[in-house]
């Protein structure tokens, strides 16, 4: 239910905005890729303007994205490592209680 809502608040409103903003700038223009002859039709792209913007906030998220992961990495390194540790931890308690069980049989009974 919480999704829900979040999505008709939030992603609804968004929504609207970036239809509006892609009927806004539906005019053509040209991305030039060299700098000594913009006029060079090899090296243009000529689009809508929100087909740019979009692009660019694609890239900006991806960029971001990997940024994140490897500053990340070391955290992630820790975190197998321990998980080892504690897999390495929980078998000795199990074969230390094993022995102390098969130690407290041995005993005579009273």
């Amino acid at each position: 239910m919480a999704k829900k809502i979040t999505n008709l608040l939030i992603l609804l409103p968004l929504g609207i905005v970036l239809i509006v903003f892609c009927v806004a700038n539906r005019q053509v223009v040209t991305l030039a890729f060299n700098p000594f002859r913009p006029e060079d039709q090899v090296l243009s792209l000529s689009a809508p303007f929100f087909v740019f913007i979009f692009i660019a906030l694609i890239i900006g998220i991806l960029v971001g994205s990997a940024a994140t992961w490897l500053n990340q990495g070391r955290y992630r390194k820790r975190a197998r490592t321990e998980a080892k540790e504690a897999v390495r931890w929980q078998a000795e308690a199990d074969r230390h209680k094993n022995r102390a069980e098969e130690i407290v049989g041995q005993l005579p009974s009273r």
